[in-house]
C-alpha cells in the first residue's frame, strides 16, 4: 500500500469489493413489495412526488434508492464511487428500461454542476463519510433555492442494552444471531475503516443535524419513525438481529436550502 494510498481510496475499494454481494444483504436490496412501499411512503412524506424534479442520490451503490425515487418521478442521477456498484446500478437500469443517469464521483466532493438538483438523497453514506462539514456544503451547493436533502442514517456503533443481552445470550448459548459470509480479512478492513472516519463513535441524529446547520442549511428535522420499514426487514432476518436492528438509533434527517 503505497503512502498516498487514502482512508478515502480504502472505503471506495473495500464497498468495491462487496458489490458482487451487496445486494443479498437486507438493508441494502429490498425484499418485499412491503418494504419498497415503506420506503415509497417515507420519501413521499419529506420529498414529495417528483414530477420530473431532479434528485441525486448520494453513494448509490447498486441503484436501489435511485430506483424508487425514478418510480416517484424524479430525474435522477445515482452518483457512487465504485465502478463495481455503478456497473450493477445500470444492468438493473437497463433491464428495467429505467433512465437514470449514472456517474462516478466522491460523494463529499461530487464535482456536479451547482444549483443543478432540487433533492439529493442519501441511505446510509454519513456515517462513512471522512470530512461531513465539506460534504455538507459541497450538497449545500448542489441544491436549488428551496431544495432538500433527506438522510437515512444511523448509529450502528454504539452498544445498547438491547445489543449486550444478545451477546451476552449468543456467549451463553453458543449461537449467533446471524451467519456472517464476509470474509475475515474484509471484516478487519471495515474495522479499520470505521476507526478513522469523523462518526467512529456512531452518527447521532443530533451531531448530523448540527454539521449540516453549520454547512448553510436553514430548516432541520428528525424523523424517528422508521418502525414499517425495519418491521418489514425483519421479516427476512434472524430473529435476534431483527430486535437488534429495530432497537438502533436509525433516522431520517431532512434539511432545507433557503
Amino acid at each position: 500500500m503505497t503512502s498516498n494510498y487514502t482512508l478515502r481510496d480504502e472505503i471506495r475499494d473495500y464497498w468495491s469489493a462487496r458489490a458482487a454481494t451487496f445486494d443479498e444483504q437486507v438493508g441494502h436490496e429490498i425484499f418485499s413489495e412491503a418494504e419498497r412501499e415503506a420506503w415509497r411512503e417515507l420519501f413521499l412524506r419529506h420529498l414529495g412526488s417528483g414530477n420530473g424534479r431532479q434528485a441525486l442520490d448520494l453513494a448509490s451503490g447498486t441503484g436501489v434508492i435511485s430506483h424508487l425515487l425514478d418510480g416517484l418521478g424524479f430525474q435522477v442521477t445515482g452518483l457512487d464511487w465504485s465502478e463495481a456498484m455503478l456497473a450493477r446500478a445500470r444492468a438493473k437500469a437497463e433491464a428495467r428500461g429505467a433512465r437514470i443517469r449514472f456517474v462516478i464521483g466522491d460523494a463529499e466532493r461530487t464535482l456536479e454542476k451547482p444549483e443543478s438538483y432540487d433533492v439529493i438523497a442519501t441511505r446510509h453514506l454519513v456515517w462513512t463519510l471522512v470530512d461531513p462539514i465539506v460534504a455538507f456544503k459541497d450538497w449545500h451547493s448542489l441544491l436549488k433555492p428551496g431544495g432538500k436533502v433527506l438522510i437515512v442514517d444511523g448509529d450502528f456503533v454504539s452498544e445498547t442494552l438491547v445489543k449486550r443481552m444478545i451477546r451476552a445470550f449468543e456467549r451463553l448459548t453458543g449461537r449467533a444471531s446471524s451467519t456472517s459470509h464476509t470474509p475475515d480479512a474484509m471484516r478487519e478492513t471495515h474495522e479499520r475503516i470505521l476507526q478513522r472516519v469523523h462518526f467512529s463513535r456512531g452518527a447521532r441524529a443530533g451531531e448530523v443535524v448540527s454539521l449540516l446547520r453549520q454547512a448553510g442549511f436553514a430548516e432541520t428535522s428528525v424523523d424517528y419513525n422508521l418502525k414499517r420499514i425495519h418491521r418489514e426487514q425483519a421479516r427476512h432476518m434472524p430473529l435476534l438481529k431483527g430486535v437488534e436492528r429495530a432497537t438502533q438509533h436509525r433516522y431520517a434527517v431532512v434539511a432545507t436550502k433557503r
